[in-house]
């Protein structure tokens, strides 16, 4: 267990993150320079991860699985009877170009509305990769989807989306539909742990993190959990 667990928050919300998190970080750098990327979805598709990733190796996702488990369930008042389920687990490279981004890459995003998944993010790129923004949804207030605003926010989103096109860049800052409450700036082996509920997106330099070389480009580790 690592001994400098800490937590802030941003617009209200528990984010726990854990500085010098392994041992030897530049092993998980070069498992990642030996490891097949691949497309995260269809280009054509223009939604999802925009960029590519690789399965992250087993040992990885099991040891920090059994140290996350009870780190989240004490941080984030998830019932402690309730299992762990493992999601993704994959090293990620951001890639894709502003210009070639879909409207829906362009905006915060939350990854699911049930009330305990958690994304674990663990850093293996420094501060000039920018970092993760967090965001309150202007026209609903909302900052966390839930299962009974998933729908009202959905709407609303997609109707603003349709209405005014982003623009195409990465999402860094506020604007008309989107407040931006605070940004967990990228470190070199850093882990962060926040619930998937919440707005979030990449902060990223595009002249700096586009590049699908693990040793140059904005890479991490994504790993998934649900309770």
């Amino acid at each position: 267990m690592p001994c400098d667990i800490q937590s802030v928050e941003v617009g209200g919300q528990t984010i726990v993150f854990i500085d010098d998190f392994l041992e030897d970080p530049h092993a998980l750098v070069e498992a990642a320079r030996g490891s097949r990327f691949e497309p995260a979805g269809s280009p054509a598709e223009q939604k999802g991860y925009p960029g590519l990733r690789a399965p992250a190796p087993a040992a990885y996702t099991q040891s920090i699985t059994a140290l996350l488990e009870p780190l989240i369930k004490v941080n984030f008042g998830v019932p402690e009877h309730l299992p762990v389920k493992v999601g993704l687990s994959a090293f990620s490279l951001t890639t894709t170009a502003p210009d070639a981004l879909g409207p829906l890459q362009r905006t915060p995003h939350f990854d699911a509305s049930t009330p305990h998944y958690m994304a674990a993010l663990l850093y293996l790129c420094d501060q000039t990769h920018g970092g993760t923004g967090f965001y309150r949804h202007n026209a609903t207030g909302l900052q966390r989807i839930t299962a009974d605003d998933r729908e009202r926010y959905l709407d609303a989103y997609h109707e603003e989306v349709n209405h005014r096109r982003p623009p195409a860049r990465y999402f860094d800052r506020s604007d008309e539909q989107f407040t931006f409450l605070g940004m967990m700036p990228a470190r070199f082996n850093r882990l962060v742990v926040y619930p998937g509920s919440l707005l979030h997106s990449a902060c990223i330099n595009p002249a700096r993190s586009l590049s699908s070389d693990p040793g140059q480009g904005r890479l991490t580790v994504n790993t998934f959990y649900d309770f």
